[in-house]
């Protein structure tokens, strides 16, 4: 089971919250959660680094007079978030914020205002409100639990940035990989500046290869959490969804908190310091050495890693400290319940399946 507390330890956690607030708000419509709903939208924007700029305020039209502006601070947020009900939390509700939470991560420029506002000391503690009533619903059980190994999906989107070769060979992807890697910290080191504030910005992610078999679990009829739960996610209309046979002996690396991730980048380090340290810097305010798994050396103990949703919810954008007061990383690129396969799974024996999008929901073709 996820624990509240675990959903205010990471800025996706606290998103979530945030974005499970503005679902109950919206669930049942009140003059109370309409006023909570104005104040949290116009204090994000306050607090957005891009406010004026990359997000402004928009009329309906030029001849519209202007209005005055309202200031609520983020004490005035979560005043109003600590007089609403949170009522009416179901499967879908907890999807679409966990969706919102997802969707709205960034790991190449400053966190906007919204996850600012989640991680002021005021919202914060009204957000634990948020966080009791998921953890006590029992509908985010799943997000704790590893690898579901009975159902495996793939997902590749309809777009030929995103496809995903299911027949690659995983050791010659891995053996690329960081070639490539190795190669880009040089020339980081040589090039970019050392100063992090610096106007620079390359390879932001944390990821295996994106060419190496990804797979989520099957969601009931809401399909694979592949299709749902995408970082960064575009406007995709189609996919194609196979399963994946998982071998039985198979060895699986659980991320499932900082702790998990800690571990990993602890025994298996590879400096990126030159080549993230300004989008690192950017997004968690940190200047320290940065590192990453070499994911040819694990794949040399596991065949798998998987990152729970809860390990993702507690982990994802914060700076994880490898070696206290010298080392971090930051996982980033992931995606919640995603497993990267190190190895080449056998091929899937079950027929793929076309899915699309219908009313920002996704559904199965019809046969």
């Amino acid at each position: 089971m996820i624990d509240r507390g675990d959903l205010m330890t990471g800025p996706r956690g606290r998103r979530l919250c945030l974005e499970t607030a503005a679902s109950f708000a919206r669930a049942t419509p009140t003059p109370e959660g309409d006023e909570y709903l104005r104040a949290a939208f116009f204090s994000a924007h306050q607090l957005d680094p891009g406010a004026g700029t990359a997000r402004v305020m928009l009329r309906a039209s030029a001849d519209e007079p202007d209005e005055v502006d309202p200031s609520p601070t983020p004490a005035d947020v979560a005043r109003l978030l600590n007089g609403m009900p949170l009522d009416g939390l179901d499967p879908d509700v907890l999807l679409v914020a966990l969706r919102a939470a997802v969707d709205n991560a960034r790991y190449w420029q400053e966190p906007d205002g919204e996850d600012v506002l989640a991680a002021t000391p005021e919202v914060r503690t009204s957000l634990a409100r948020v966080a009791a009533s998921i953890a006590a619903s029992g509908l985010a059980g799943w997000w704790a639990t590893p690898i579901e190994w009975t159902s495996q999906l793939s997902v590749v989107f309809d777009d030929p940035a995103s496809r995903t070769p299911i027949a690659q060979a995983a050791t010659r992807t891995l053996s690329r990989w960081r070639d490539g890697a190795v190669e880009e910290e040089a020339r980081a080191l040589r090039e970019r500046p050392a100063d992090p504030r610096a106007a620079w910005s390359g390879t932001w992610w944390s990821t295996p290869p994106r060419d190496l078999t990804r797979t989520t679990r099957r969601l009931g009829a809401h399909g694979p959490v592949g299709l749902w739960l995408v970082e960064d996610a575009y406007d995709w209309e189609r996919a194609t969804v196979r399963s994946i046979d998982v071998p039985g002996g198979a060895s699986v690396y659980e991320v499932d908190g900082p702790e998990a991730w800690s571990e990993l980048c602890r025994r298996f380090p590879l400096e990126v310091t030159a080549s993230r340290r300004h989008d690192w810097f950017r997004t968690t305010g940190a200047a320290d050495r940065w590192v990453i798994p070499d994911w040819v050396r694990v794949a040399e103990e596991f065949d798998a890693v998987h990152v729970t949703t809860a390990g993702y919810l507690t982990t994802a954008g914060r700076p994880v400290a490898v070696v206290e007061g010298d080392i971090s990383s930051v996982l980033a690129g992931w995606n919640p319940d995603e497993t990267y396969w190190l190895t080449d799974p056998p091929p899937a024996t079950e027929p793929h399946q076309r899915w699309h999008r219908l009313d920002d929901t996704w559904q199965v073709d019809p046969s």
